[in-house]
């Protein structure tokens, strides 16, 4: 049928309709745009954003991923409840790609924890299972299979196939007493070394070769070179665990270092692919006869930096060629202080510029380089050019801002520094920048905890071997409270990583001096009158802030107190056990320094080097060496004899000058 012309007003009509809805749309694009806007333009959440942001955000944000983040940001806060947890966390396991993949399954898993928290055991299991089902190579999904193998223990066995060097499958293996997987996949996992040292003990006779092998290689990563290699028993070691048992042998005894030696000789000759690494730990031995060995080895071995800075020391080869030859190379940058501090303790200022001068401080970690402007700067001055040396020393601060040498440079330019604080310095979060996305955005929402498991089974159980690596590793590891391993990983890490700007060393080491047990070591200092830093600095270099550590020479807990010590400062027989207190260990530390300080009339190198080498040793060094305590600190420091006891000092007076301007701004300190 034919439709009638319509009539104008009818026209009319439709067109203000039409013209009504392109309006309305318009308004609804722009309004769309308009939202979106405002969701670019709002900065990131991080654990810097305060708790009343990220409230705001959780509640009201138009992104619904800004509010996931706001809800792991609050659940990652410590004085959160599991029943706060639980609600924040409620729905937020949506999501099923790339990072929005990781956040979901890290939402069920953390909503799953605070359920079970909650007393709502059911809840979890569900929890549990949708995250297995939906998630199931997610890392999160290792605490389901731990979870849900309690009633399933196939679950255990496919947690332990699937997610090797998870903490989760650490634990299980633990708990069925799987030695074995613990040896390769977490040999320093807690209770790990006892079941490894009780499987070598009563199940020799049923372990294969290879199980033996293994377990050795665990044991040698605990520094326990003499237990593996009772473990092995006529079992050959492997070329590997050779490199391994070796590193640790070369710390012990005599006997210990001739077997260690003669391993690492043998594996170099054989010009293997272990032949370089074998090469490098004989290199380092600390015997004499290590030098006639280096001899033997092939002439492509011998041509290296780390044996011809090894023979330069020993007075076969001229340092000089080596340093111009391998500039960059670690063995290099030690080879031109040992020549440098000789000639320093000889007062030969000429040849110790010459030597200081021999390698780029812009091309040395910045700790090393610190070291070299100092000294420069010191050697300049003996030499009547004072203002070459205050320039060394200005450079020495921008260098290194906190630390030891930093210290000295600001001491000898005469700098006052009556602002110095021991109070809580702001610390705000920095990226991780680990190089992983995932790990990144898991770091960025308070996720330290998952985002070390992530890290660790991407690693596969492989301990770091690049300084970028060392310095990931151990800020996770400081931020799950880690410290003995971490602080010790982002040291390891300070002393090969390229120099970044004052700044950005700042930062580094403000992450290398984290403030621990700060109420038992503040009650200590009011008790005392001990300076608060310096106790920091003192648990920070004797114990890492780890209360349970045990020298192999008996000193126990957070501030390495000898019982017969801590006894007689308590007035009552004490043993490990009772050291192991945190408050005990700091107040009787506390006291102890309170006594060489006393003893000393206040003089901070005499006291910490009576610390660490007994009183009696160090007032034998006061005026036998020729050198002045009062005048010149750091050249009677580098003259102690011991060298533990030489570094030591060094290290903790550098921790407590950064204790005390940890507080100061990056422009105060980076000027």
């Amino acid at each position: 049928m034919a439709q009638r012309p319509r009539s104008a007003e009818g026209r009319q009509s439709l067109l203000g309709t039409a013209l009504l809805g392109l309006c309305c749309l318009g308004t609804g694009v722009a309004l769309a745009a308009g939202r979106q806007v405002l969701v670019q333009l709002a900065p990131p959440l991080t654990p810097n954003s305060s708790a009343a942001e990220l409230t705001r955000s959780r509640k009201h944000s138009l992104d619904p991923d800004r509010r996931r983040d706001a809800a792991l940001l609050l659940s990652a806060q410590a004085k959160s409840s599991p029943e706060e947890r639980r609600h924040w966390l409620q729905g937020q396991g949506w999501g099923n790609h790339g990072n929005s993949r990781v956040l979901a399954a890290i939402s069920l898993k953390r909503a799953a924890l605070a359920a079970q928290a909650s007393g709502r055991p059911q809840e979890a299991q569900a929890l549990w299972a949708e995250l297995l089902r939906r998630f199931p190579q997610e890392p999160a999904s290792a605490d389901a299979l731990y979870a849900l193998g309690r009633q399933q223990p196939k679950l255990r066995l496919t947690l332990l196939e699937r997610f090797a060097a998870h903490p989760a499958a650490l634990a299980a293996a633990l708990e069925a007493g799987d030695a074995l997987h613990l040896a390769r996949w977490g040999a320093r996992w807690p209770g790990a070394e006892a079941l490894l040292l009780q499987t070598c003990e009563t199940r020799a006779a049923a372990l294969s070769a290879e199980d033996k092998q293994r377990l050795a290689a665990g044991l040698a990563q605990l520094g326990r070179s003499e237990a593996a290699l009772r473990c092995l028993g006529n079992t050959p070691a492997t070329a590997e665990l050779q490199l391994r048992l070796a590193q640790t042998l070369l710390r012990g005894n005599r006997a210990q270092q001739t077997q260690a030696e003669d391993w690492l000789l043998r594996l170099a000759q054989s010009e293997g692919p272990h032949g370089a690494e074998a090469a490098r730990l004989l290199a380092q031995s600390p015997a004499a006869g290590a030098v006639e060995r280096l001899q033997q080895l092939p002439p492509t071995l011998q041509d290296s930096a780390p044996v011809q800075a090894r023979l330069a020391e020993a007075g076969q080869v001229d340092p000089a060629t080596v340093l111009s030859r391998w500039p960059n190379d670690p063995a290099s940058w030690e080879l031109q202080w040992s020549e440098a501090r000789k000639a320093l303790l000889q007062r030969d200022w000429r040849q110790a510029s010459g030597w200081l001068s021999q390698l780029e401080s812009a091309n040395l970690p910045a700790p090393l380089a610190a070291r070299q402007l100092f000294w420069r700067g010191w050697s300049a001055q003996q030499q009547g050019d004072q203002a070459s040396a205050e320039q060394f020393w200005r450079q020495t601060q921008r260098s290194q801002p906190l630390g030891y040498y930093s210290w000295r440079a600001s001491e000898r330019l005469g700098q006052s520094h009556q602002e110095l604080t021991s109070t809580e310095p702001l610390q705000p979060w920095q990226p991780l920048a680990s190089g992983d996305t995932r790990i990144d955005a898991l770091w960025q929402r308070g996720q330290a905890l998952e985002a070390w498991e992530s890290w660790r089974t991407k690693q596969g159980g492989r301990s770091p071997s690049r300084p970028e690596e060392f310095l990931i590793e151990g800020r996770l590891r400081t931020a799950i409270g880690d410290d003995w391993t971490g602080l010790g990983q982002l040291e390891r890490a300070s002393f090969r990583l390229p120099q970044i700007g004052c700044r950005g060393q700042l930062e580094r080491e403000r992450q290398l001096h984290p403030r621990r047990f700060g109420a038992e070591l503040g009650t200590a200092s009011e008790a005392t009158g001990v300076d608060l830093a310096l106790l920091l600095a003192v648990a920070k270099q004797e114990s890492r802030f780890s209360p349970s550590v045990r020298s192999g020479a008996g000193a126990s807990g957070l501030l390495q107190l000898m019982p017969a010590t801590a006894s007689e400062l308590a007035g009552e027989p004490l043993d490990h056990q009772a050291l192991i207190d945190p408050a005990r260990n700091a107040a009787l530390g506390a006291a102890y320094l309170k006594q060489l300080l006393s003893s000393t009339g206040g003089n901070l190198f005499q006291t910490i080097a009576s610390y660490n080498a007994g009183p009696g040793a160090v007032a034998s060094w006061l005026n036998s060496r020729g050198f002045d305590l009062q005048r010149e600190p750091e050249l009677w420091t580098e003259a102690i004899p011991y060298p533990e006891t030489r570094l030591y000092t060094k290290k903790v007076l550098g921790n407590y000058w950064s204790y005390r301007r940890l507080a100061e701004s990056a422009e105060t300190l980076c000027r």
